[in-house]
């Protein structure tokens, strides 16, 4: 007889399947995909535990589990990820938004101005994850979100719209600074770009792999973006205005040196591991336009 598949059975046979291949969370995989496949809750998994998956449930299931057991990450199989408490649409067109963003954003929103009209580029912005959080926290802000794929944005202008902050965020095309107005400057200038040395991206887990590449390598040493944007960045940004950088943590000090050349009052933030991952530094020449 064909064997009944309850929400249970189906569970421990695909985390030990998950932990045979290797997995660091196979039951929260699991559960994260059979709950996606039953639109529900992990929750509602035990306490409905013991009723029959229909056939089209089972064969939604199974086709997750493969693709799971390729590497492709849980966000891109669900569609989505949580980041600044947003559910963000996620797919293999941009980087999944990472935990250790977050302080990119607690960073920026230090430094904001609240009270105040305050113009922010996101350069890079992917998902639009940075950007999005910061429109939502930030009522005063108007943003200008910057990405070379045409497919980043198209995922950034739908999360955008999501959580009604599109009429505040401006999305353009372009490489780095390239995509902005011409004359505009910014109080805030922030950026996640790829800052993975090329030479590593094969030794990366099969998650971070699927991946776009662009989003991930930073060329030889992992900072060829960085090092662009701090070279075109001074002329950017407002008196008394601020560039914030996310790196990992063992190239905090040589981005700290290239900003120190440029910019004044130099700080690095751990993340909340501990280890270094946002660097960012003022801006005190006079500047007189505002961003358009």
């Amino acid at each position: 007889m064909e064997k009944t598949w309850t929400p249970l059975s189906v569970l421990e046979w695909t985390t030990r399947r998950f932990e045979d291949a290797g997995a660091e969370s196979a039951r929260l995989d699991a559960q994260v995909l059979l709950a996606h496949v039953l639109k529900c809750d992990r929750v509602h998994l035990y306490t409905h535990f013991d009723k029959p998956l229909a056939a089209d449930e089972l064969a939604a299931f199974r086709e997750l589990i493969k693709r799971r057991l390729t590497g492709e990450p849980i966000a891109y199989l669900v569609g989505e990820k949580e980041f600044w408490s947003l559910p963000l649409a996620v797919d293999s067109r941009v980087l999944v938004p990472r935990p250790d963003t977050e302080v990119l954003v607690q960073v920026a929103l230090d430094l904001a101005r609240r009270s105040e009209p305050i113009y922010i580029a996101d350069i890079g912005t992917g998902s639009g994850a940075i950007a999005i959080a910061l429109a939502r926290e930030l009522p005063n802000a108007q943003v200008i979100a910057s990405d070379v794929s045409g497919g980043a944005l198209e995922v950034a202008a739908a999360n955008a719209a999501r959580h009604g902050v599109d009429e505040r965020i401006k999305l353009v095309m372009g490489d780095l600074m390239n995509g902005l107005p011409p004359t505009a400057q910014f109080h805030l200038l922030v950026a996640n770009l790829p800052y993975i040395p090329a030479g590593d991206i094969a030794t990366l887990s099969p998650d971070v792999r699927h991946e776009p590449r662009a989003a991930l390598d930073g060329g030889p040493d992992g900072l060829d973006l960085v090092r662009r944007l701090i070279g075109d960045a001074p002329s950017r940004i407002i008196a008394g205005g601020h560039i914030v950088l996310e790196h990992a943590p063992d190239q905090a000090q040589t981005v700290a040196g290239m900003l120190a050349d440029e910019f004044d009052d130099v700080i690095t933030r751990k993340d909340l591991a501990g280890r270094a991952r946002v660097t960012y530094a003022k801006q005190t020449a006079p500047t007189t336009l505002l961003a358009r």
